[in-house]
Parts: C-alpha cells; structure tokens; sequence
C-alpha cells in the first residue's frame, strides 16, 4: 500500500463566514467551494486553498463547522473553543486495499466507510494510532477538488 499526498487539513472553526474571511484577507486563500452540510456527518464544510510559491499550487484547507449540538466537531470546540487543527487527510488509489493494509498494521479504524466532502470514499484512523493525530484516509478524487 502507498500513501499518496497530503489532499487537505482539517480545521474546526466556531464561525464559517469569520473563518473564511481570515483565511481569505489574512492568509490570502481562495475559496475552492462555497459552504455546504453534510447532515450525514453533522458539519457543514468549505474549502479554501492557500496561495503556493513561486507558481507551485497551494494547500487545502477544509474548514468544518458543527451542524447542531450532536455534531462531533461540537464536542471538539466545547474543549478549543476558538477551532484548531482537527485532521490530516491523505489520499490512496484504493479506499478497500488501504483499509485492509491499516488493519492489518494493527492501526484502528474509526466506523465505517463512506462517502466525505470530495465525494470519495474515506475513513478515519483512531488518533491514538497515529502519532495523537486523527488521520482521515480518502480515495484519490477524480474529478475537479
């Protein structure tokens, strides 16, 4: 199994519209997509991407926002009230081969797999096993993210 490159950063925030003004008028990102829920998951996401240097392209950064009080990224700004880095995601050709490969290492998977904000397959390695880092694991997207 190879681990392919890092696709984004996820980072919890308080406030998508503040979030997204600081990233754009601070850090000069641009905005990938406009904000969209994803009531399955129970956050509401954008993505944003930094400006790269000399003409490299720049990093993702997916900001996600609780939808409601169940959402676990409320849990997650109950103890960093101010938002933080959440997760590291990675891409791999093949969700079901990298699956099997992570188990088979021992690491645990958090649920099943399913269907993240790219609109590719994912899943969750248990921070614990990841050097204190929720790791998120996402087929390589074909389309235009």
């Amino acid at each position: 199994m190879k681990l392919g490159r890092l696709n984004h950063v996820g980072v919890a925030v308080p406030s998508m519209p503040d979030a997204i003004a600081t990233y754009r008028d601070v850090m000069g990102a641009s905005l990938i997509t406009q904000p969209f829920d994803m009531p399955e998951q129970g956050v509401k996401v954008a993505f944003v991407n930094t400006p790269g240097q000399g003409g490299t392209e720049g990093t993702q950064i997916e900001l996600i926002e609780p939808l409601g009080e169940t959402s676990p990224i409320a849990g997650f700004l109950a103890k960093n009230p101010a938002g933080g880095q959440h997760h590291l995601c990675y891409e791999v050709a093949d969700i079901e081969a990298a699956r099997a490969w992570f188990t088979a290492q021992g690491k645990r998977i958090l649920g099943p797999t399913r269907i993240g904000a790219h609109g590719t397959p994912i899943f969750f390695l248990h921070p614990k096993d990841m050097l204190g880092q929720l790791t998120e694991i996402m087929e390589t997207p074909r389309g235009d993210h």
